[in-house]
């Protein structure tokens, strides 16, 4: 005579085994699923970084260094987004509140590094910034496409429903101050 809960117990445990074979099944024909791996050529590789809440980021191609935010000297009187200068290879550059030049947006931790970059101008700069950033690939079809909705100096990028970057653009960034600074 057989136990009627042990027929019961083995009548789950296959159930239990086929939908766990099923489950894996999807899974393994989503991953055969063949997709179009992104080149080079259709992916902008950025420098991302937080400023308080928000993620920001700049091309890689104009982040030069991260240096310590102690090699700068203070400039007495000078203007609130003027941190300092400092001098790197050979250059004296100055470094620049990256909080400041938008808009006064808070910091989370108190900045640490500064991100030698160049803005296309034709001289280096240096911005603070709370840590190091990590490289990232953003897919040049959103980059394009938020360039093209961007008013100011930053293009925000949907990556999903819950993560929101914003690639700035250092010459808009910093266009005004040579006007600020015109006679």
């Amino acid at each position: 005579m057989t136990d009627p809960q042990s027929e019961h117990a083995s009548f789950t445990t296959q159930a239990q085994a086929d939908d766990v074979r099923a489950l894996l099944e999807r899974r393994a024909a989503r991953l055969r699923e063949k997709t179009e791996p992104l080149d080079d050529g259709q992916l902008l590789w950025v420098a991302e970084f937080p400023i308080g809440d928000d993620r920001y980021a700049i091309p890689l191609e104009s982040l030069r260094a991260a240096v310590p935010l102690k090699m700068v000297t203070p400039v007495p009187l000078s203007a609130p987004h003027l941190i300092g200068i400092l001098r790197f290879q050979g250059q004296v550059i100055s470094a620049l509140s990256l909080s400041a030049l938008l808009g006064g947006r808070g910091w989370r931790d108190d900045p640490a590094v500064l991100l030698v970059v160049d803005p296309g101008a034709g001289r280096l700069i240096a911005l603070d910034c709370e840590q190091i950033p990590k490289p990232i690939a953003l897919p040049l079809s959103l980059v394009e496409e938020a360039r093209g909705k961007a008013q100011g100096a930053s293009a925000e990028i949907t990556l999903s429903p819950t993560r929101k970057l914003r690639l700035l653009e250092l010459r808009r960034l910093i266009s005004w101050l040579g006007k600020a600074s015109a006679p």
